[in-house]
């Protein structure tokens, strides 16, 4: 109802600035490996054109997952399987015995790159752009039992796993515009990478979203832009 209502309004935005800043709330949800992170997004941009501005996007969110064999490559489940098969037929553990480990999660990621704006709409411009950069991620099991934690410190030896990689997408948004230096900001990137490709199986597509203040500051690009040149001709 917001977004509708603040389109209402069909004319072009006067006031385009140098300059924005967004400070707001992030999720970033991995669907594949049922991981939900939550934290913190902070952008800036330059804008150059009214349509096109260039930034940079930080973001730091944590979690907690737990870590299961399917999961894992093929070779290293057989590894685990052939591990827990003797405690198995010793009576150790049950048949029924599952290797399941617990992990907080920490992400950050980097990016830097175009934003192409839509500005017909005054009140709420739209804008969409590619997403690369860099994740980093820091994985810390807490196993719960003595067989679990004897697998996380194979696969863990220091306690803490840390892994960085690039990652490539897409994101778009928009803002509401509540005045020519304020606007709520709504955005989300789906974006592909494979972090720990030394443990886990596959990569995984990643939904980050992110709402909060942007704040804009800076000379008017849009009326820079419609100042006209004085020709020679017109010098008496």
């Amino acid at each position: 109802m917001l977004l509708m209502s603040a389109m209402h309004r069909a004319a072009a935005q006067d006031y385009v600035s140098r300059y924005d800043i967004f400070n707001g709330f992030n999720v970033l949800d991995t669907p594949h490996l049922n991981l939900v992170n939550r934290g913190y997004n902070f952008q800036v941009g330059r804008r150059f054109k009214t349509w096109e501005s260039i930034g940079f996007d930080y973001t730091i969110t944590t979690g907690h997952d737990t870590l299961f064999p399917r999961f894992l490559p093929t070779a290293l489940q057989q590894q685990l399987a052939a591990q827990l098969l003797p405690l198995i037929e010793a009576g150790v553990i049950p048949p029924t015995f599952q290797v399941q480990v617990p992990i907080d999660s920490k992400t950050q990621t980097f990016a830097f790159g175009p934003q192409f704006t839509y500005r017909r709409f005054a009140r709420v411009p739209l804008f969409i752009r590619p997403s690369f950069g860099a994740v980093r991620e820091t994985a810390t099991p807490h196993p719960r039992d003595p067989i679990n934690a004897s697998i996380a410190r194979q696969l863990a030896p220091a306690g803490y796993k840390t892994d960085w990689t690039g990652f490539y997408g897409f994101g778009g948004g928009y803002d509401v515009n509540v005045s020519k230096h304020l606007a709520l900001r709504l955005q989300s990137d789906l974006t592909y990478y494979h972090l720990f490709n030394d443990l886990l199986r596959d990569g995984t597509w990643n939904v980050r979203w992110s709402v909060g203040p942007a704040f804009n500051f800076g000379s008017n690009i849009r009326a820079a832009k419609r100042v006209q040149p004085v020709s020679a001709s017109s010098v008496p």
